[in-house]
């Protein structure tokens, strides 16, 4: 799969440990390195700030997407390539899922987790076929991943679906595995039996 840019979804915050920031470094760095152009949230703020600066200091195109009603309080980055304001969030992930070939969730809160579910969901449905990805910084997403295991053994996800979420602790590899990864699932509805 030919990728030229990912959506990357983060907290807000930094944290309480100095590694998720040095991740967020990692990454943003990366994706400039590998010409890849960085879709996200849009704001100055917390890792989403980290990741933004960084690909922009290594000469990266960075495209943010913010939400008026949040412009302020998630402090709207005026430095990236392009910042657009839209009407809501429903509108912000929306416009993230078009822009991008590839969705990356490194550790945040819920605003974080729900947006890797939605497009996750809709990946599942077939209303797009891009690969998804954990940053699993020092075991961040470890629990999380086993309980997605879990809803395979228990008949509520397909192996299929639960393929399609990549994870890794290093960002090159991430990035290697999204780019690895074809879309070989059928939409959720197409058998009715699980996997």
């Amino acid at each position: 799969m030919s990728l030229k840019s990912i959506c990357v979804f983060c907290g807000a915050s930094t944290g309480s440990n100095p590694l998720y920031r040095e991740a967020a470094v990692s990454l943003g760095r990366t994706l400039a390195e590998r010409g890849l152009t960085l879709v996200y949230g849009g704001g100055a703020v917390g890792l989403m700030g980290v990741v933004a600066d960084a690909a922009l200091a290594a000469g990266g195109q960075v495209i943010g997407i913010i939400p008026q009603s949040l412009e302020r309080s998630e402090i709207g980055h005026k430095g990236l390539t392009r910042l657009e304001v839209v009407d809501g969030m429903h509108a912000r992930k929306a416009r993230m899922a078009e822009l991008a070939d590839a969705f990356i969730a490194l550790p945040g809160g819920l605003g974080t987790l729900e947006e890797l579910f939605e497009v996750w969901t809709w990946g599942q449905l077939g209303y797009h076929g891009k690969p998804l990805g954990l940053l699993d910084v020092n075991g961040f997403y470890r629990q999380l991943s086993g309980f997605l295991d879990h809803l395979v053994a228990e008949g509520f996800v397909r192996a299929p679906h639960r393929g399609m979420l990549q994870r890794s602790e290093a960002a090159g590899d991430l990035l290697d595995h999204l780019a690895a990864w074809q879309p070989d699932v059928a939409p959720k509805w197409a058998d009715s039996t699980p996997s």
